[in-house]
This record gives C-alpha cells, structure tokens and sequence, in this order.
C-alpha cells in the first residue's frame, strides 16, 4: 500500500499496437509502446495495479497504472563483451601508435 507524496513508478501504454507507425520493425509494430515514470504519488493511497495520478520531478502531472513503491533504479553496462577489448587495443593503435599508457 502506498500513501499520498510516496515515491512510485506508473505504467502507461501510450499506444496501442494498431496506433505504431508502419514503417516500424514487424515485431516492434505488433506490441504496444510503453512508458513507465516515478514520481510522487498524488492519491491519498493505492495499491499495485490501481490507477493513479503522479508528480515527476519535472512537475508533470502523469496518470498511469501503478507498478512499483519506492522503485530502485536496477540498470547496468550489460555482459562483458570481449569484441570491445579487441577494439580497444584497434583505436589505441590508431591514435596513439600502439601505446598502451594513454
């Protein structure tokens, strides 16, 4: 349960599969595009799934169907890639003649 002012993620399908553009890749035409936000909860409380109104920290004010209290933020730089070492060592020769100090 979430009360009024506490930190919540929303999500909102801002359109509908048949609403995408057509020039779009075939599997992204066929599912809705989606946005989720954070921020302060306006109602006074809701549960997870309810529909519900927030203020970003930009000041707007978006509707969208709750998903999330208190949401961390859980991104990272992806897998190790050994391709970019590779490329690595490709641009420092490049730039620098092969040095491996810059």
């Amino acid at each position: 349960m979430a009360k009024k002012n506490d930190w919540v993620q929303i999500h909102i399908d801002v359109l509908k599969p048949e609403e995408r553009a057509t020039n779009i890749p075939e599997d992204t035409r066929h599912v809705p595009l989606e946005m989720w936000v954070k921020g302060h909860l306006l109602n006074d409380e809701a549960e997870i799934g309810d529909t519900v109104t927030v203020r970003t920290k930009t000041g707007r004010t978006v509707e969208g169907t709750m998903c999330a209290v208190n949401p961390s933020f859980k991104h990272n730089f992806g897998d190790y890639v050994p391709e970019l070492d590779q490329i690595e060592e490709t641009v420092k020769t490049i730039l620098f003649g092969g040095r491996n100090d810059a």
